[in-house]
Formats: C-alpha cells, structure tokens, sequence
C-alpha cells in the first residue's frame, strides 16, 4: 500500500533546538515510522515545494509511564531532520497566525 505525502510527513517537531535550525534551513518533522529517507524526501518536496539537500532519521522509544499501580507506554515515533538547498525558499509553519 503506498503512503501519500500526508501520510508519511505527521508534523513539525516544535522545540527551542528545532526552531534554531530553521535559521540554518532545517526542519524536523515527526514522520511515520516505516517511512524510509527517499519517502520522506519526496514528500517534503512534494508538499512545501522546495528542494531536500539530505534527510538524517531517527526512531524515538516512548516513555514508560506509570499513574498509581498502572503502568503504560507512549508510542514509538520517528523524527526526519531534514537540510533544504541553500537556494531553496524557507518553509513557514505559522503562517495564518
């Protein structure tokens, strides 16, 4: 079953550290966690229409977490911290705000 571009970019990764970069021209996204380096690739082409220069991964263990007696886990995710081209335009997350 092929993903579309939606389906595999989830959403940006909203930190102090990741809004830093975004002045460098990189962006961290929560991906799904089968996507591949090319999936995620094209689909941030395909979606901000820009040019990726590289794409580093990696897969995030959830927490265990415990309330009382009860003990969980959040799920796994992975993050894609992805380089945009230096001639590439910038990707704005907060634009209708």
């Amino acid at each position: 079953m092929a993903m579309s571009s939606y389906d595999i970019i989830r959403r940006p990764v909203v930190t102090e550290k990741s809004m830093a970069d975004m002045a460098d021209k990189k962006y961290t996204f929560v991906v799904d966690i089968h996507a591949n380096k090319s999936e995620i690739k094209r689909a941030v082409e395909a979606i901000f229409d820009v040019k990726v220069e590289s794409v580093n991964t990696v897969k995030v263990n959830g927490k265990i977490k415990r309330v009382g007696v009860h003990i969980g886990k959040r799920a796994d995710y992975k993050k894609a911290m992805v380089k945009l081209t230096s001639d590439s335009k910038t990707i704005e997350f907060f634009e209708g705000m």
